[in-house]
């Protein structure tokens, strides 16, 4: 594995484990986030050549002109990954949570992930790699919003997936739902089968080099998922509360 990588949501979480792994893997890694100065302390840490750029998904407009100075700056990118995310717990249901989770996760992702594959489309290859959720799979009355919207990430991507197929440039769409990872928007303390985001760079890493076009991270959420499926609404509604 080699080429330039950019992640979108590389200042923490599994975004900076993830570039630990690609950069390991020996890829020039493009980082982009919010936090300008934590950026370079990563890109310090890494291996390869690091290129940093200050990215507020929330204005997607902004987020998109970011992401091809990057692209220009790198000279190309072979793989992107979107994993900048925001969730929030939401009970009460109070519009500002709900309004930055759709900005970020619906509108800064659309706006990126079709940046991306235009971006590969000219260069005639590529790989976009999406970060969901197995929170796509079901709708949770204590966070609405952020549910709602990784059930758009994982949707849009399976869209592009298809229009990929139907293109002449060699470009694959790859969707990760990960079930709990031990970041900042796990929202709960002692959840079950919580990994680390180590763990999850690593099989999203594999996912990456095996061109897969849906992974599970870990693997044992494939079947959580398809037990909450398979549970009669009425179920649904006094789990997922």
């Amino acid at each position: 594995m080699t080429g330039n990588a950019v992640i979108v949501g590389a200042s923490s979480g599994i975004g900076r484990a993830l570039a630990h792994e690609l950069a390991e893997a020996g890829y020039d890694v493009g980082l982009a986030a919010r936090r300008t100065e934590l950026l370079k302390e990563i890109g310090a840490e890494l291996p390869t050549h690091a290129y940093v750029a200050t990215m507020d998904v929330t204005d997607a407009d902004d987020a998109v002109d970011g992401f091809e100075q990057l692209a220009d700056a790198m000279g190309g990118i072979d793989l992107v990954v979107l994993s900048a995310g925001v969730g929030h717990e939401n009970r009460n249901l109070k519009w500002d949570p709900e309004r930055e989770t759709i900005d970020v996760n619906v509108r800064g992702f659309a706006a990126l992930a079709t940046a991306s594959m235009r971006h590969f489309r000219e260069r005639g290859s590529g790989h976009l790699v999406g970060i969901s959720s197995v929170a796509s799979r079901f709708g949770n009355g204590g966070a609405p919003a952020y549910s709602a919207s990784k059930a758009f990430v994982s949707n849009y991507l399976e869209g592009l997936r298809h229009n990929a197929a139907s293109g002449a440039a060699d470009v694959t769409v790859t969707t990760i739902e990960p079930g709990f990872v031990d970041t900042e928007m796990a929202m709960g303390d002692n959840l079950f089968w919580m990994c680390s985001p180590e763990t999850a760079a690593a099989q999203i890493r594999r996912a990456i080099e095996r061109e897969r076009s849906h992974v599970y991270v870990t693997r044992r959420w494939r079947l959580v998922s398809w037990f909450i499926r398979a549970m009669p609404e009425f179920v649904r509604k006094r789990v997922l509360v």
